[in-house]
């Protein structure tokens, strides 16, 4: 009988974002919750 395993880790690292990236992702996440409320709004509800 054989038994083969593998292990590993992986490792995460945060990125540090600068103000610019900072303010696109804000503008991003503000434009997603705009567009899902009005999605939403044309849903119908059952």
């Amino acid at each position: 009988m054989t038994l083969n395993m593998l292990f590993f880790t992986i490792t995460i690292k945060m990125k540090k974002m600068t103000a610019e990236e900072c303010m696109q992702q804000e503008r991003i996440n503000k434009i997603r919750e705009e567009h899902l409320d009005k999605a939403i709004k044309h849903r119908p509800f059952f």
